[in-house]
């Protein structure tokens, strides 16, 4: 699996420069992202981009620069908000209901939105003291108006693990309670207090599916802001393919596919059902199947 660039100009260097928002907010050429309650208007497989004299409400930041260099802000909508006039060929939609549908440069900005309108909406006060705080950094930041102590969007670290056989030839998913048993997918867990990234793909994945590991590389990551999550997706090998077994809480069932069988899921053909094509899930299951004919 190739590890792409950064496809958008984040423009950190604009976000120090005292009035930035408020002069490009008057600037006619600056576009504006759009999001509200986690989801983004969508036009042609495109995000929608209106200028912000179009926007009535909201909190804003800086996302960055456009492809063409025009800068690129984020307008995060209050819930009840109906600010702008959603046109007939215009729809709401999340990250998950978008799927495939967006290239990568616009599932970037798209991503960048909203966890930036989260953290936004959800993070008036200080942590520390419960204090009021102001924006700072275009929107990037927070200063306690209390205690002084400055605050930044949060990235929760998880990992994300394709366990495959000894032999290389199958891949063990598990089917997590909250599915019903009607999908299978790659184990994942967050990153506790202190602990490495590969101490807690070991610790999970023994914790989820009984096995042990006798090797492990990572793979890629992928931004998840549901809430705030950094999946980080990693290919393991297991010691013992017949130590496999659920935890009976979180996972009820482990299983073995052959690529076979993974071949015909993915084609939506069963046995089971896999992750979208939003998730590194799935990334990570065909990147496995893909790496022999």
């Amino acid at each position: 699996m190739s590890i792409p660039r950064p496809f958008f100009d984040r423009a950190a260097e604009l976000r120090e420069e005292e009035g930035v928002l408020e002069r490009l907010r008057d600037d006619a050429g600056s576009r504006v992202v759009v999001v509200r309650e986690g989801r983004v208007r969508v036009a042609a497989s495109a995000l929608l981009r209106v200028s912000p004299d179009e926007v009535a409400d909201g909190t804003w930041a800086l996302l960055g620069r456009d492809a063409d260099g025009a800068a690129l802000l984020l307008a995060a909508l209050p819930p009840e908000t109906d600010a702008l006039d959603t046109a007939p060929d215009e729809i709401w939609l999340g990250l998950r209901d978008l799927g495939g549908r967006l290239d990568a440069g616009e599932s970037e900005v798209l991503v960048a939105a909203v966890a930036l309108a989260g953290w936004l909406r959800d993070a008036p006060f200080c942590p520390t003291c419960g204090g009021g705080t102001e924006l700072r950094n275009a929107g990037w930041s927070r200063r306690c108006l209390v205690c002084g102590r400055e605050h930044f969007p949060r990235t929760d670290p998880a990992v994300i693990v394709a366990v495959e056989s000894a032999d290389g030839e199958r891949l063990l998913l598990g089917a997590n309670a909250n599915w019903g048993g009607r999908m299978y997918s790659c184990f994942a867990g967050f990153t506790e207090a202190g602990e490495s990234l590969e101490a807690t793909v070991h610790r999970e994945i023994e914790e989820e599916s009984g096995v042990r590991l006798s090797a492990l590389r990572y793979v890629s990551s992928q931004p998840w802001p549901f809430p705030r999550s950094l999946m980080v997706g990693f290919r393991a090998v297991v010691e013992d393919d017949a130590a496999a077994r659920p935890d009976g809480e979180e996972i009820i069932d482990v299983r073995w596919f052959t690529r076979t069988e993974i071949g015909s899921a993915l084609a939506g053909n069963g046995p089971v059902g896999l992750p979208g094509p939003a998730s590194i899930a799935r990334a990570l299951i065909v990147d496995w199947f893909e790496e022999r004919p």
